[in-house]
């Protein structure tokens, strides 16, 4: 009978030991599928980030350390790991260089995808693209062609028609055109590339010749690098993109030796002080911070601030600013304990007299709902109650006024937009607000009027007014105070 027993349990043991080699050698072919680049001479696989899964649970998938993920994307230790997202994993194994001729031409750095030049690229299963085309009038959407650079009484006509008889363009955005799963991050460059598209045939006219150079960049910092060592932008006058700060830093060096502006569409965290060919859209936490402090001011006998107090290391950086710049300007608030809200004994923090503005404990809206029906309970006794809210809540159901900072402030009639957008696309834009084309199409005006000398414009989805930085850069300051 013992033997018996044992027998089943070594017969258990092998299995087991077959299963987790199979298993291992399932996961390792696995791991060979995933996209590989370098990132500082290591080599590293691109991973984009599955539904439901930690990252401990990807640290054991790979085999590596949590610390050395974080490592590679720094972004996690402020918030966390998002769905969807692009992550970077060590492949512990040494970058292998070829050697190269003493003399080489520089290769481009994304194979174009095939593009019409005489009409605006269809929506597609695959982003369709073109490296470098100069886009021609067609029988329904086109943009300009054969013509002048600029009208003749332009302010910019002089120094940019010396550099030809056409305004130059490049566009650099992570299309990852050539992955077999296409993330929810290239479909929104896809859209912000059409936007762009649509610009340029929006300014159009007689007087203008515009070339758009695109690039896709993916996620990679030797895309970049590659992309500034050669000859590819030597004649761009203008650069809108890119997304991610491994790429920014080494775009940013190459727009200042060559005097060429550079637009950031989505980064808020560069240090712009003498650099002033940068120009960066996202308002920083500071500047909503200022913003929103300056209507708290404005309503100062209407308002009363009341805080939720959580220890400082569970703050996020948004809310930790908002706090430090209400202090620095003044505003007085009164802290309210979060277990006293939970427990709705809230009454010693609120005043009965004025609207109470709740600044909870964090931005993330998975952190702070469970807040919300204790807040709904005091608004049905009678308490005037107001949440400072964030943009990215707008999809939630929150039955509770608020109150928040956005760019994205415009309301300009955009009828002719979306006839034209059907027209171009042969579809209807169903996408909620913020729409990554408006974004698109907003910044390449941007672009455009900066290089006629303009320093505001006026957009479909974003009115742009830019600051410089101790004689650096320029900051969009056309941040707006919403109340819902």
């Amino acid at each position: 009978m013992n033997g018996n027993k044992t027998f089943s349990r070594w017969l258990g043991l092998i299995v087991l030991s077959i299963f987790n080699f199979q298993f291992s050698i399932a996961t390792a072919q696995e791991l060979l599928n995933y996209p590989l680049d370098t990132i500082d001479g290591e080599e590293v696989y691109r991973y984009e980030v599955e539904r439901s899964i930690g990252l401990y649970r990807i640290g054991v998938n790979f085999h590596v350390p949590q610390a050395d993920i974080i490592r590679l994307n720094p972004q996690l230790r402020e918030r966390g790991l998002h769905f969807g997202e692009t992550l970077y994993i060590p492949t512990g194994r040494p970058v292998v260089i070829a050697e190269q001729p003493a003399e080489t031409t520089p290769q481009p750095v994304a194979d174009p995808i095939e593009t019409k030049a005489d009409s605006l690229p269809k929506q597609a299963e695959e982003p369709q693209l073109a490296m470098d085309s100069t886009h021609l009038p067609s029988d329904s959407v086109a943009l300009a062609a054969d013509s002048t650079l600029l009208p003749a009484d332009s302010p910019a006509h002089d120094s940019l028609h010396s550099k030809g008889n056409v305004v130059e363009l490049a566009l650099l955005l992570p299309f990852e055109s050539k992955q077999t799963k296409q993330s929810p991050t290239a479909e929104r460059m896809i859209e912000f590339y059409q936007g762009a598209l649509l610009a340029l045939h929006d300014i159009q006219n007689d007087s203008i010749l515009y070339r758009l150079r695109v690039y896709d960049t993916e996620r990679s910092e030797r895309r970049i690098n590659t992309l500034c060592d050669s000859t590819e932008l030597d004649s761009v006058q203008g650069v809108l993109g890119v997304v991610y700060p491994i790429q920014i830093e080494r775009m940013a060096s190459w727009c200042e030796t060559h005097q060429v502006p550079l637009l950031l569409p989505f980064s808020d965290d560069i240090d712009l002080r003498s650099r002033p060919h940068l120009l960066q859209f996202n308002a920083t936490d500071t500047q909503e911070a200022d913003s929103l402090c300056a209507w708290i001011i404005a309503r100062d006998s209407m308002t009363h601030c009341v805080t939720i107090d959580v220890k400082d290391a569970d703050l996020s950086p948004t809310i930790r600013t908002l706090r430090k710049q209400m202090k620095k300007q003044g505003i007085r608030t009164t802290g309210l304990a979060l277990k006293n809200l939970i427990a709705d004994s809230a009454f010693y923090a609120l005043d009965q007299d004025k609207e109470n503005l709740i600044i909870m404990h964090s931005d993330r809206y998975q952190h702070v709902r469970i807040i919300l029906p204790h807040l709904s309970k005091l608004q049905d006794m009678g308490y005037r109650i107001r949440i400072v809210s964030q943009y990215s809540w707008q999809k939630e159901n929150i039955d509770l006024p608020q109150v928040y900072t956005s760019m994205f402030t415009s309301e300009a009639d955009r009828e002719a937009y979306e006839t034209l957008w059907e027209q171009a696309y042969v579809t209807h834009h169903t996408a909620d607000a913020p729409r990554f084309d408006l974004l698109g199409y907003d910044l390449m005006r941007t672009l455009v009027a900066w290089l006629q000398g303009q320093q505001e414009t006026a957009g479909l989805q974003s009115d742009i007014r830019w600051e410089q930085i101790e004689n650096g850069g320029y900051q969009n300051a056309n941040v707006k105070v919403i109340e819902k």
